[in-house]
């Protein structure tokens, strides 16, 4: 928008002279004042902002890793969409923003318990605890397509480092649909592949623990509430497959679940 400054000429000095001769017994009339309200204080926007994505609902998954029967359980997520606080500034206030380049990323993956009972002809197991790992990752995404890296720790069943990679193309038949498919490959220390695959006079080594796929989708029901699905397959390899554990190397899992976008400004 263009500025444009008003110059106050100073009228009175190209008058005639004669102009300011006037009778000095006239009375002197004084312009009115005008009061202006005084303007309303403009408040600032919150410095701190937490927007972030929970989700809940079922899934449908093996009862433990290898196993070729299956389970309903519950299903948890949970995305950062906005976090702004001291140096940190990730995502956008635009409703409509879509993450583009670099960016960091949360990550978590909750392991159900696994009793030995459950592992058919297989003797000297352990029960193992449940396990939840935590970590961070990064990714690059354009509107058509992404790439990330996960790395995780373990807590509680295993307490080893995991890592997950994975790419996604990205389809948009409307304005509300956003579907995606993509590879997916697991890696694990040898800890990880002993507490699940070990048995006795079997060492389970780490490193590729699994490759696969999986296809999802969202649904924007509005500009809070949606609905998450998601499908997914793989397959077990090396060690993992070798195992005595394993019953099916392939191993197959879906889930759905509402969405619920929540926002905080501090």
């Amino acid at each position: 928008m263009r500025r444009i400054t008003l110059a106050i000429v100073p009228i009175m000095a190209l008058a005639p002279l004669t102009a300011l001769a006037g009778s000095l017994d006239q009375p002197v009339s004084e312009a009115p004042v005008t009061v202006l309200p005084a303007p309303t204080p403009v408040q600032a926007a919150p410095a701190n902002a937490l927007g972030f994505t929970l989700r809940g609902g079922l899934a449908v998954s093996p009862e433990y890793f290898g196993s070729d029967d299956y389970v309903v359980g519950p299903d948890l997520g949970f995305a950062l969409d906005r976090l702004r606080f001291g140096p940190f500034d990730i995502g956008s206030d635009d409703p409509d923003f879509v993450s583009e380049g670099f960016g960091l990323r949360g990550s978590f993956r909750y392991i159900g318990e696994r009793e030995a009972a459950d592992v058919d002809g297989v003797a000297g197991l352990d029960d193992v605890d449940a396990a939840l790992e935590l970590g961070l990752g990064a990714g690059y995404d354009t509107r058509n397509f992404g790439v990330f890296a996960d790395v995780r720790r373990g807590f509680g069943g295993h307490e080893s480092y995991v890592a997950e990679l994975g790419a996604d193309a990205y389809f948009y038949p409307n304005d509300r649909l956003t579907l995606r498919a993509g590879p997916r490959a697991l890696f694990a220390e040898d800890d990880y592949a002993q507490t699940y695959f070990g048995a006795q006079a079997f060492e389970a080594r780490g490193g590729l623990i699994s490759a696969g796929a999986e296809i999802g989708g969202v649904y924007e029901i509005d500009d809070r509430w949606g609905v998450d699905a998601a499908v997914t397959y793989e397959r077990l390899m090396n060690d993992a497959a070798d195992s005595p554990v394993t019953e099916d190397d392939e191993q197959f899992g879906a889930r759905l679940g509402i969405t619920r976008q929540l926002d905080f400004r501090f």
